[in-house]
């Protein structure tokens, strides 16, 4: 009896998803754990391996949107399959029916041209040569909008008429406008942005601090930094490290609303936010007050690749207390954060400018950051906003203090 394939429970409050990718092809042999399809839900994307090992049967197509438990295809044991790790597909030769005309394969992607695992997706599938895709993520990485925007070879199907003739399609250079299913992650993002919007009283508080300090501290220490804990000394733990201190002296930010009540949390679990090819995305930093500066490097850098990699797991962005954002890597000078339910706090981060300040009556050039505070002013009064965010600056304005646990 062939065996199904369903769709797995992802996660406590997830009922459905939608199946973006077969990994496989109708027909193939598979091996037990061999990756079959990606699957994509409102909290995260992964890939479900097979079970058994057989023969594939696909029963639901790509794009669909599928129920946790449903059946999206069988896999038949009574198929051996080969213990050669390549798979062959069985069947009648259909070449004759529909032939088409590809362009040369692209060169083959080196170590030395980075992309993104969609932007290789991307190129692969519309022949785009990765050499010549202009990367615009960080540190020259080249993104799935990278890919999409290189011009794809042209593309030529020919087909055997019954006179022997020959019928040549020309694909349309581009076109005015494209319509294509927004998908659940992308769905509940804008869900929650809108929940956030009407069911919270939302209202930002701004201050700025100097970076100096910080700064000079990174150019003396991230060499041996690097050398010893093999990981880079970034902004994030600090500010990391500064709104746990806030936080401790501030608490009722670190509490939420539930319906009535309001819950204390005697933890610190922060949220740091990822822009992924997929949408924004927020794995959490547990205990971040336990961890010491290069445990919140390491932890950030994991999150940020498995989130980015569609490798994020729903219990990596369940349970945050506080998130901060950072706008200033994409160049933003000041925005208004939008809160992360039920979350009653969020910090801005901004990308850093000199600017000429006053310092002992004197004018300086100081490299300067803008933070912004949006809180929940049912829970969050404007005093302790207000302080808190001129805690967390002046604990970036003296990172010694933080070290020290001062």
């Amino acid at each position: 009896m062939p065996v199904d394939i369903k769709v797995p429970v992802v996660g406590e409050s997830v009922t459905e998803g939608r199946l973006i990718r077969w990994l496989k092809q109708d027909g193939d042999l598979v091996r037990q754990d061999d990756p079959l399809f990606e699957l994509e839900t409102d909290k995260a994307t992964q890939e479900v391996a097979a079970q058994v090992s057989g023969a594939l049967k696909i029963t639901v197509r790509e794009g669909e949107t599928v129920a946790i438990g449903s059946v999206v295809g069988t896999i038949d044991e009574s198929v051996s399959v080969p213990t050669a790790k390549t798979a062959t597909k069985p069947g009648p030769d259909t070449s004759a029916v529909l032939k088409t005309i590809q362009p040369p394969p692209p060169p083959a992607v080196t170590a030395d041209v980075a992309m993104s695992p969609a932007a290789r997706r991307v190129a692969a599938e519309q022949g785009i040569d990765p050499t010549k895709v202009t990367g615009t993520g960080r540190g020259g990485v080249s993104t799935k909008e990278d890919a999409l925007r290189q011009p794809s070879p042209p593309f030529v199907a020919t087909s055997p008429a019954p006179t022997n003739g020959t019928m040549i399609v020309e694909q349309p250079a581009s076109t005015r406008t494209t319509k294509q299913r927004m998908s659940p992650i992308r769905t509940r993002i804008a869900e929650r942005l809108l929940q956030s919007q009407q069911t919270t009283a939302s209202l930002t508080t701004f201050n700025e601090t100097d970076m100096s300090a910080i700064m000079e501290l990174r150019a003396k220490y991230k060499d041996k930094f690097k050398e010893k804990h093999q990981v880079g000394l970034g902004f994030m733990s600090f500010f990391v490290k500064a709104v746990v201190e806030a936080l401790k002296t501030y608490p009722i930010v670190n509490a939420r609303i539930d319906g009535p009540d309001v819950v204390q949390q005697h933890f610190y679990d922060i949220g740091v936010a990822v822009s992924t090819e997929r949408g924004l995305m927020v794995p959490v930093v547990r205990d971040a007050d336990k961890l010491t500066f290069a445990n919140i490097e390491s932890k950030i850098t994991e999150l940020a690749v498995k989130a980015r990699d569609g490798k994020i797991s729903v219990n990596d962005l369940t349970g945050g207390t506080f998130t901060i954002t950072n706008g200033g890597i994409f160049g933003s000078m000041l925005s208004t954060p939008i809160l992360n339910p039920p979350q009653c706090a969020i910090l801005g981060m901004h990308s850093i400018q000199k600017r000429a300040v006053v310092v002992d009556d004197q004018i300086v050039i100081r490299p300067m950051m803008y933070l912004a505070l949006t809180y929940d002013h049912r829970l969050v009064d404007g005093r302790e906003a207000v302080l808190f965010l001129v805690r967390v600056k002046d604990c970036l304005e003296n990172p010694e203090r933080l070290m020290l646990g001062v």
